[in-house]
């Protein structure tokens, strides 16, 4: 906390400046000067076309797919896996994925691994981005030591460093409290000749005004000015809070008029932080003018501010209309003033929300409906309908909007809505395309809870992805949660098949006994896996004395082919390959 003289003559020092920064900074477009194509004197002579016979187009993979794809196998991989992975990937890397992916968040640990093994590939290098969200990284986890090892690698390999990487590991050494350091990085880039930006200037403000130092924090703000750079929206908040913190209200929403009048206007993030600051130190008529412009630009309080709030306007006995007019959404929670809990209402108390939810999905409007989730996620204060979440799983899905459905679903988990089978579906397939697989068992888990069954085609399919994925644990897994009737010939097929996909011979011949001995008819496309498998790991012997079982069955009439629809199932699913490469070894 600074004191009251400290925050006047900062104020004193920059209240002139204020007064000088114009309504808006005019940028000048350059105009791109284009050079004029030469014409050359071409022959006539044509080029012979290429044969449509020969030339195959392959499917092009975007940027988007590419991130997502490496995201995943990062997240739900282990290293050893996720490297074989990455090495038989379909498509170059190049610096902007690689930055992408990283930016993305996956586990820190993997992400290094990841940046490291980048570094090895042929014809690849990283960039200043790379390296700069790299530190990121590690800067968030409070890790340091090793964000300065990457940044003195940098140095090292002669890698450009440019004014957001300093800007960014200014604003993590302040905040692990070293701000000598920081001070130091920030003379390191003036040294350099790296021209601050008003983003830089700012963080620089924040991390002085964090540690008391007015005078150098108002220096820099005159510097600002003074090289033709506007204030933006974040300046303006980061003075605010220091004055707000400092007990100074009528000098910080006066910087807030000032802010409207230079053409920034305050966002949501901005009006938390003052009403927060506001409801702490009990000033209400503060709180009062705050919210008279939220209420006239659509803005809303998060939860645990109207928390605060709603606690401020009852120790001071004032009323809070306008606060509840302005958060329509939080506001019943608190409508019975004997109430000491805010628990969330049962679904039938929610017509309303229910209702524009459903208003949006027949409009279409997904976006929409992703900001009111995220908001009813956070708050957890609003329980849809089942019907409502399911609906707008099912059509994120239908339109590719892999993050709606993942935020619909987020939202359900922490709001326990049950989900329809369509819904679950939904996610399902979701899940196995983006390889997935501790999901694709999570979903199967809820799916066997409910009563749903799935059909012994779609299990079929879910056990055998998962041992082409190399995780024929989660393969077991989701055949332990299936019930006894679900588990048919295909479906025990599809085990043994994992297990001899990731290795485990010993395992799928244990499976395949079993399957024998709890009564389960062996189809054709059972030996064909199983002889398949034997093959592959060597195991000749026992391949043979299989074969010459299963020569029998069909000699004897026995395939479960003609016998049963789910021989017939699996038959197709699994039988022909092995059959067809051993015919002539079976007349012999």
């Amino acid at each position: 906390m600074f004191s009251p003289q400290n925050s006047h003559r900062f104020l004193q020092k920059l209240k002139p400046f204020f007064l000088a920064v114009p309504r808006r900074y005019l940028s000048l477009k350059i105009a791109d000067r284009r050079q004029p194509i030469s014409h050359q004197n071409i022959g006539h002579r044509r080029r012979p076309k290429a044969s449509a016979k020969n030339h195959v187009e392959e499917p092009k993979i975007y940027a988007k797919e590419k991130i997502s794809k490496i995201y995943n196998i990062l997240k739900y991989s282990a290293w050893d896996s996720a490297r074989e992975q990455l090495e038989n990937l379909p498509f170059k890397l190049d610096s902007f994925t690689v930055n992408q992916v990283l930016k993305a968040h996956p586990p820190m640990e993997k992400a290094w691994l990841f940046f490291n093994w980048a570094a090895r590939l042929r014809n690849f290098k990283h960039d200043q981005y790379t390296y700069t969200t790299m530190a990121d990284i590690f800067g968030e986890a409070g890790r340091i030591s090793s964000m300065m090892y990457v940044f003195e690698e940098m140095k090292g390999k002669g890698v450009k460093i440019d004014v957001v990487t300093y800007t960014s590991l200014m604003h993590w050494v302040s905040n692990s409290g070293d701000i000598a350091g920081a001070i130091e990085l920030w003379k390191e880039m003036r040294g350099k000749g790296c021209r601050p930006t008003v983003v830089t200037y700012t963080a620089c403000m924040k991390i002085l005004l964090d540690h008391g130092k007015v005078d150098e924090a108002a220096g820099v703000y005159k510097e600002m000015l003074e090289c033709g750079l506007a204030p933006n929206r974040r300046t303006y908040t980061v003075i605010m809070d220091h004055l707000a913190c400092c007990g100074k209200s009528v000098e910080a929403l006066e910087i807030f008029n000032q802010m409207q009048d230079a053409g920034e206007h305050p966002d949501k993030a901005a009006c938390n932080i003052l009403i927060e600051i506001f409801s702490q130190r009990g000033e209400i008529s503060a709180i009062m003018k705050v919210l008279e412009y939220m209420k006239a630009n659509f803005l809303v309080l998060r939860h645990p501010v109207y928390q605060k709030a709603v606690e401020a306007f009852k120790i001071a006995g004032e009323c809070d209309a306008l606060l509840r007019e302005v958060n329509r959404h939080f506001s019943e929670e608190h409508s019975d003033e004997d109430t000491a809990e805010s628990d969330p209402k049962p679904p039938g108390d929610f017509d309303a929300e229910n209702a524009l939810v459903r208003h949006l999905t027949s409009k279409r409007n997904l976006a929409a409906i992703d900001s009111l989730l995220a908001e009813m996620t956070e708050s957890r204060s609003v329980r849809l309908e089942s019907s409502v979440v399911s609906k707008i799983i099912e059509m994120n899905g239908a339109c590719g909007r892999e993050n709606g459905v993942l935020l619909a679903y987020k939202y359900s988990a922490t709001a326990g809505v049950d989900l329809d089978c369509v819904a679950y579906l939904t996610l399902l397939g979701l899940f196995v395309r983006g390889n997935s697989f501790q999901k694709i068992v999570e979903i199967v888990d809820q799916v066997s809870k409910k009563g749903f069954s799935l059909g012994d085609h779609l299990n079929s399919c879910i056990i055998r992805r998962l041992g082409r994925g190399k995780e024929a644990v989660l393969a077991a897994k989701v055949f332990d949660l299936l019930r006894e009737e679900d588990r048919g010939c295909s479906v025990y097929t599809a085990l043994i098949d994992a297990y001899f996909a990731s290795g485990d011979s010993e395992r799928g011949l244990k499976t395949f006994e079993r399957m024998k001995d709890d009564g389960v008819d062996v189809a054709l496309g059972t030996y064909d896996v199983l002889l398949g498998g034997l093959e592959k790991c060597g195991r000749t012997r026992q391949r043979d004395y299989y074969m010459k079982e299963k020569s029998s069955m069909m000699r004897a009439g026995r395939s479960s082919r003609s016998s049963s629809p789910a021989g017939n199932l699996c038959d197709v699913m699994f039988a022909g390959g092995f059959m067809l490469n051993h015919t002539k070894i079976m007349h012999h």
